[in-house]
């Protein structure tokens, strides 16, 4: 074999060479291009499972694992009253509410021992409370049978009805009972037990749960006198949370008036449920998040809604976790131009009407153009859509007075239901629905109006047991 033929031989194999590593090249950028494409998609989806109370609209409880708070250079700060904020203190008893008096005086004097005399001073007081050792009055009604001679029959009288419809228990005791059922989270079981070693009566559960019911029973017209007022209202703040029934999901829906709120346990989350409530001619503002149940309504029947700001913020802080640069330097933007807003907001004290008026029309429309200048991606694209279809609805708060720009008075108001959800993990029935949301409704309607739980409850049963009018819940502007 000539020279010739071995260098053609050569350069046969270095072609061959050249070409499988160029196949080998080609077979490892495609690889590479799936493996940064899975790569990519993988921290999205951990971002997306990442998802908490700070960066979505879910609630705070859904939270699984919370970071630990940083405490800073002051280091933990002490058990207690803080500096700088003001004395809690009781008042104290007057004359009217104490019972007895005991005086106490030295017999002689401790260092001389001469006679003592009572000085022009102010007594040192201790005032105590304590509960007496049988705190029940047992009563016993007695029907007396009469005897007519004349139709040879005994005659009994009608008992009181409040006596009748009240039974072993009566009327206080009864709304105790609903009190630490409803306002104390008290299992049936805990209440049975506090009644036989604290108050000396042993009942059944199943006659407590009767209470339960006679209990529901009297708050039924209190509740439906405000069902029937929500529509008439001027501004409504709304939010729901997951409910059980018997395993089955449910949903607790919560409508905050000013000073009154009412729950509504329900099956379905959808717009029926606003429809059903509110109607579809209502013609006040409704403050709630950005759920498609609220969207509805109000496109289908041109009800003013003010989305919530808070639930925004979360929203856009998500798109700064995405992997994409892009969507994360949108994301950083529109918080910038959300943070400009809320100070705007926080400086109303310091700013003339009009000053206000125009900074706050400025970082309005600032908001709106960056919103809208999104990069092509779905979940940046999904938030520019918001505000193309919805923007007016982000600041119904500027021009219509008394409606906040979030919903936190809605989620504050339903942070009770949740912590009662936790504990008796939701209800077994018709009945459990019914008094679930007649308690709940009792007690958040009169921690806005500063009166008394108990109070309320005892003056319901009365009514409920005498056949008088119920007391209402209803502000007194009403």
């Amino acid at each position: 074999m000539g020279t010739d033929d071995l260098d053609l031989l050569s350069k046969r194999d270095l072609v061959g060479t050249i070409l499988r590593m160029q196949a080998q090249l080609d077979e490892l950028t495609g690889r590479v291009a799936g493996l940064e494409k899975e790569n990519a998609k993988l921290k999205e989806e951990l971002a997306r499972r990442r998802k908490n109370s700070s960066t979505s609209s879910k609630p705070p409880s859904s939270d699984i694992v919370k970071p630990k708070r940083s405490k800073g250079k002051k280091g933990k700060r002490k058990i207690g009253g803080q500096p700088g904020h003001p004395r809690h203190e009781r008042r104290a008893f007057t004359p009217e509410e104490i019972d007895e008096v005991w005086e106490y005086r030295l017999p002689e004097c401790p260092d001389c021992r001469g006679a003592l005399e009572d000085a022009d001073v102010e007594a040192r007081i201790v005032q105590q409370v304590e509960v007496v050792e049988k705190p029940t009055i047992i009563s016993e009604h007695r029907a007396v049978g009469q005897w007519c001679p004349a139709c040879e029959t005994v005659h009994y009288p009608d008992l009181p009805d409040a006596v009748e419809k009240g039974g072993l228990f009566g009327p206080r005791l009864t709304a105790l009972v609903a009190y630490l059922k409803g306002h104390c989270h008290a299992s049936i079981t805990t209440i049975q037990r506090f009644l036989r070693d604290v108050i000396g009566v042993e009942v059944s559960t199943g006659y407590l749960a009767k209470l339960i019911d006679k209990a529901s029973a009297a708050l039924e017209a209190p509740y439906n006198e405000l069902l029937d007022a929500l529509p008439s209202e001027e501004v409504l703040n709304i939010d729901e949370t997951g409910h059980k029934n018997l395993g089955k999901k449910h949903w607790t829906w919560c409508f905050r008036a000013l000073l009154f709120a009412l729950f509504k346990v329900d099956p379905r989350r959808s717009s029926d449920v606003l429809i059903e409530v509110l109607g579809k001619e209502f013609e006040g503002v409704i403050g709630a998040d950005y759920f498609s149940a609220y969207r509805k309504y109000m496109r289908s029947f041109g009800v003013l809604v003010q989305f919530c700001l808070a639930h925004l913020i979360r929203d856009v802080k998500y798109l700064t976790t995405l992997p994409d640069k892009v969507t994360q330097n949108y994301g950083n933007r529109m918080l910038g131009k959300l943070r400009t807003l809320f100070k705007v907001i926080h400086r109303k004290e310091k700013m003339t009407p009009a000053a206000f008026s125009r900074a706050l029309e400025r970082a309005r429309d600032d908001l709106i153009q960056t919103a809208k200048r999104a990069p092509p991606r779905i979940e940046a694209q999904n938030m520019a859509e918001r505000f193309r279809t919805n923007a007016d609805a982000y600041f119904q708060f500027i021009t219509t007075p008394d409606v906040s720009p979030t919903n936190n008075l809605a989620e504050q108001a339903i942070r009770f239901v949740v912590i009662d959800r936790r504990i008796t993990q939701g209800t077994r029935g018709e009945k459990g629905q019914r008094w679930s949301e007649r308690i709940w409704t009792t007690v958040a309607t009169c921690a806005l109006q500063g009166r008394s739980v108990f109070d309320f409850l005892h003056e319901a049963v009365i009514a409920y047991f005498t056949g008088q009018e119920a007391p209402s819940l209803l502000p007194a502007r009403h």
